[in-house]
C-alpha cells in the first residue's frame, strides 16, 4: 500500500511539473532517410491498411521493407500487388523464424539513418512520423515511441484494452522526463540505424524484443524518448484466450530481459538504478499480492466450509447478520482510499489522452470492470508465465516464438 501510494504521487508530481510540455516536441533540423521495417506472419486482413497509412504519412518514406515470416495465408501476395503501386515498397520472404529474426532481416538492407518499425497490424496517423523525427536532434537520442491506441473498441475486451493502452502511452511520457521508458513498442518505434547496429539488432531469444532492445541501447549510452501527440493505432486482441496469451508472452519475455541485464541492478546510469529495480519490484509485488490473496481466499473457503459442516451437525443456524457485518480496519480503509485514487487517476489519465467517456452506466461499468477484475489478473497471468519457464527449464527447451 505505501508503495502503490509513493508511485500514486510520483506521477502526479512528475505530471504537475510538466504538464504544459506534454504534448510538445522539436521540429526536425535536418531531413532523416527513414526506412520502415514491418515483420508480418499470416497478416492478409490487415497489411495492405498498414503499408497505405505509412505512405500516406507527410513525412517521406526512403523505402518500406515488409519481411514475411514464412505466411500461410496471402499475404505475400498482397505485398506483391501493391509493390506496383509503391515503388520504394520491398518484400523478403523467408521461413518462419519469429518477428525479432524478420526485423534482423530487414535491417540488413534498411538504408536509412532511421529505422522505424511498424507492425503489420498497425496503423499511423499522417504526421506520426514526422513528429518524432524532431527528438533525434539529439544526438544522444537512440530511440523514440509514440502514444500507441486500440483502434477497435468494439468488443469489451477491446474497450478494456483501450483504456489501459491509453494509460500506459502517459505514464510513458512522465518516465520520459526521469529517462525512464522501458520500452519501446513495435506498432511504431523509431531508431537510430547506428544505434541499432551497436545494439547488435534485435535479441532473436527474447520473446519482448521491443524491451530487450530499448534496455540494450540504453545500457549502450543511449537516451529513449517518448512522442505523446504522435499516435498509432493497433488491433488489439479481440478475445479473451489471446489476451492472456499475448499478456503470458509479455511477462516471459519481461523476465528473460531481467535475467538478461541483471548484472546492471543499480548500477550504470536509469537502467540500472530505476528501470531494472521498478520492473523487477513491480513483478515482485505483483506476486506478493496473488500470494496473499490466494492465502486469504483459500482460508475463507476452508473455514466457511468447516463452520457450515459443523452448524449442519449441531443443528444450529448457518447463518446470521453478524456474519455479514464487516470490521472497519485501517487496511479497509486504505484499500477503499487506494482504489479511489486508482479511479481518479484512470479517469484523469484518459482525459489527457482524450480516450474516455464516462457519460453512461455502460462506461462506468467498463471503468470498474477494469480497476477490479482487468487489472487483477495480472499476477496470476505471471504467475503462469513463471511456471512455462521453469517447465522448459526441466524439459531443457529453449523458449522461443512457439512456445505454448
Amino acid at each position: 500500500m505505501f508503495i502503490a501510494l509513493y508511485f500514486f504521487f510520483f506521477f502526479l508530481v512528475l505530471f504537475i511539473k510538466n504538464r504544459k510540455t506534454l504534448f510538445d516536441y522539436p521540429k526536425a533540423e535536418k531531413k532523416y532517410g527513414v526506412s520502415v521495417v514491418t515483420p508480418a506472419y499470416n497478416e492478409e486482413g490487415s497489411i495492405e491498411g498498414t503499408i497505405r497509412a505509412v505512405f500516406d504519412s507527410d513525412y517521406p518514406i526512403k523505402e518500406m521493407i515488409v519481411v514475411d515470416d514464412g505466411s500461410k495465408d496471402r499475404t505475400k501476395a498482397i505485398v506483391g500487388e501493391l509493390m506496383k503501386r509503391y515503388k520504394n515498397l520491398k518484400l523478403i520472404s523467408k521461413n518462419n523464424s519469429g518477428k525479432a529474426d524478420s526485423l534482423n532481416r530487414g535491417l540488413k538492407i534498411a538504408k536509412g539513418e532511421l529505422i522505424a518499425v511498424i507492425d503489420s497490424d498497425s496503423y499511423p496517423e499522417k504526421d506520426a512520423i514526422g513528429k518524432m523525427i524532431g527528438f533525434f536532434n539529439d544526438s544522444n537520442v537512440g530511440a523514440v515511441t509514440c502514444s500507441i491506441l486500440v483502434k477497435h473498441k468494439n468488443m469489451f475486451i477491446e474497450k478494456l484494452q483501450g483504456m489501459e493502452y491509453a494509460i500506459i502511452a502517459w505514464t510513458r511520457k512522465l518516465l520520459g522526463y526521469i529517462e525512464g521508458i522501458w520500452a519501446t513498442p513495435g506498432p511504431l518505434s523509431i531508431y537510430r540505424a547506428s544505434a541499432l547496429k551497436k545494439a547488435g539488432g534485435f535479441d532473436t531469444t527474447n520473446l519482448t524484443e521491443d524491451i530487450e532492445v530499448t534496455w540494450n541501447i540504453i545500457s549502450k549510452g543511449y537516451k529513449v524518448e517518448m512522442c505523446l501527440p504522435a499516435r498509432v493505432y493497433s488491433i488489439a486482441p479481440k478475445k479473451t484466450r489471446y489476451w492472456i496469451k499475448q499478456r503470458i508472452r509479455w511477462d516471459i519475455g519481461g523476465i528473460q530481459c531481467m535475467n538478461k541485464y541483471k548484472s546492471l541492478f543499480l548500477k550504470r546510469g536509469m537502467l540500472g538504478f530505476f528501470i531494472l529495480p521498478f520492473f523487477t519490484l513491480s513483478m515482485f509485488l505483483g506476486l506478493v499480492g496473488f500470494s496473499i490473496f490466494s492465502f486469504l481466499a483459500i482460508r475463507k473457503a476452508v473455514q466457511t466450509f468447516l463452520f457450515t459442516k459443523y452448524s449442519l451437525d449441531a443443528g444450529t443456524q448457518i447463518l446470521s447478520f453478524k456474519e455479514l457485518y464487516v470490521t472497519p480496519t485501517i487496511l479497509n480503509f486504505f484499500g477503499v482510499i487506494l482504489f479511489i485514487l486508482g479511479v481518479f487517476f484512470t479517469i484523469f489519465g484518459l482525459g489527457i489522452m482524450k480516450e474516455g467517456r464516462f457519460k453512461g452506466i455502460r462506461n462506468i461499468f467498463n471503468l470498474l470492470y477494469y480497476m477490479i477484475v482487468y487489472l487483477t489478473l495480472y499476477p496470476s497471468i505471471l504467475v503462469i508465465a513463471i511456471g512455462k519457464i521453469i517447465k522448459y527449464k526441466i524439459q531443457g527447451k529453449r523458449i522461443g516464438w512457439g512456445t505454448k
